[in-house]
C-alpha cells in the first residue's frame, strides 16, 4: 500500500484526485499509477485502469489471476468491473468511498448475482493516510 500511496501523492501533485494503485505478483510491484483523468484527458483513465492495463502488457496476459490489487480509494463500479474481468485474486483498498464506491458501497459490484468473478477484498489498509490525502486535496479546492 506503499507504494500506492506514494503514486497518490504525485497524482495530487499533478493537480489529479489522489487514487494510487500498484499491482502485486509474487510480491512484486508489476504495475503501478495515479490517477490520471485530468492529463489524459480521459475519464476513465483511473489510476486502476491504468494499472491494470499495464500489468497485462507486462505479462502479456488479460488474466491477472495471480495479482493482487492496492487502491488508496475504494474502486467504483467501472474500476471494480475491470477488477472482476482481469481476474485480480485479492483488492486491498484503503478509504471507503460512501459516494462513489462500488464494493461495500453503493452498487456492491461484487455481491451482485451477475458478477463472474469475486477477489478476496481486503478494507481499510492504509486508510487514515488515504482519507487524509483526499481531506487535503478537496479542502484546497473549496
Amino acid at each position: 500500500m506503499d507504494i500506492a500511496l506514494e503514486e497518490a501523492r504525485a497524482a495530487a501533485a499533478r493537480g489529479e484526485v489522489p487514487v494510487g494503485c500498484v499491482v502485486v505478483r509474487e510480491g512484486r510491484a508489476i504495475a503501478r499509477a495515479g490517477n490520471r483523468t485530468l492529463a489524459e484527458r480521459d475519464p476513465t483513465a483511473h489510476a486502476e485502469l491504468i494499472a491494470i492495463r499495464e500489468a497485462a502488457r507486462a505479462l502479456g496476459t488479460e488474466r491477472l489471476a495471480d495479482c493482487d490489487l492496492y487502491v488508496t480509494l475504494e474502486p467504483c463500479t467501472m474500476c471494480a468491473a475491470a477488477i472482476a474481468f482481469a481476474r485480480i485474486r485479492r483488492l486491498y483498498y484503503g478509504a471507503p468511498d460512501p459516494k462513489g464506491g462500488a464494493v461495500e458501497n453503493g452498487v456492491r459490484f461484487f455481491a451482485a448475482a451477475t458478477c463472474h468473478h469475486r477477489p478476496e477484498i481486503y478494507g481499510g489498509l492504509g486508510e487514515a493516510e488515504a482519507a487524509a490525502l483526499l481531506r487535503a486535496f478537496f479542502a484546497a479546492r473549496r
